[in-house]
């Protein structure tokens, strides 16, 4: 078994079990506690390691984009609710801020990549920054970008902070890493053509938020996008609705994921 999944969520957890069952996901196994409990001597053999899994959308992101299931990576989504607009946005004073925690085991395991993704409000309080600063800490080369759900024709907007780390020689994190984000040339995840955009001044990212007012779509159009998800099934008497509804809510767009992973594997085949 090449995967772990670690998520709390029973629901969240069955559902998982099933699409490795199903073959839909990498197979692996899945972790029931929290990510407090985990330690870095649990995650010994396993190439891949997807935390805060949800419903396995890292694994099936990867597959999309190409990735095989036997080359490393690990993935992270820390919960959203500190930092989300629904919510009491406590930020970093919330007890659900589970970076930290999730960080001390990078550092422990020095995985060689790390993809994750916030939502896209959280750059206001320097998440991001908070996360690029551990990361270069430790030898990481970081990059990040906002992308919305509708990029990959999806009908509702659900902006999004995509990341990646990728462990380096420490003479090479300033190069590689810098104050810049992933962002799109041309194509899509099938052609890879995707470069890393570095900025000049080393500002912080905690105001590209408020410069992320329009969508540049794919007919060259630039256009605010109202769309908002339809949630659903809210009826009485369909099975399982509240935990469906759940896992729906957290979970990640695969199919952005994928593009965000193309982009990474573009830029180190270039770079090879």
């Amino acid at each position: 078994m090449a995967a772990y999944y670690n998520e709390f969520d029973p629901f969240a957890a069955a559902w998982l079990k099933e699409l490795i069952k199903d073959g839909l996901i990498a197979d692996g196994i899945v972790d029931e506690r929290s990510i407090a409990d985990v330690q870095p001597e649990d995650l010994k053999g396993f190439t891949q390691c997807h935390f805060f899994a949800g419903i396995g959308g890292w694994s099936a992101a990867a597959r999309l984009a190409g990735w095989s299931d036997d080359s490393p990576m690990w993935t992270g989504s820390p919960p959203c609710q500190p930092f989300s607009t629904a919510g009491n946005r406590k930020g970093q004073d919330d007890e659900r801020h589970l970076w930290p925690v999730f960080f001390d085991l990078i550092r422990e395991c020095a995985p060689s990549v790390v993809f994750g993704v916030q939502v896209a409000s959280a750059i206001r309080t320097g998440w991001f920054d908070d996360l690029q600063n551990d990361m270069e800490a430790e030898g990481y080369a970081t990059a990040m970008v906002v992308l919305p759900a509708c990029s990959v024709g999806a009908p509702h907007k659900r902006d999004r902070l995509w990341y990646v780390a990728e462990r380096m020689a420490n003479s090479d994190v300033s190069r590689r890493s810098g104050q810049g984000h992933i962002r799109q040339s041309s194509g899509s995840a099938q052609n890879g053509n995707w470069e890393i955009n570095r900025a000049d001044n080393a500002g912080s990212f905690s105001n590209f938020w408020e410069r992320s007012k329009h969508i540049h779509c794919r007919d060259g159009k630039v256009r605010q996008v109202p769309t908002e998800p339809a949630l659903f099934p809210l009826a009485d008497g369909v099975s399982n609705r509240v935990g469906i509804l759940r896992g729906a809510g957290n979970a990640i767009v695969p199919q952005v994921a994928a593009e965000v992973i193309a982009a990474y594997m573009s830029v180190e085949a270039f770079n090879d």
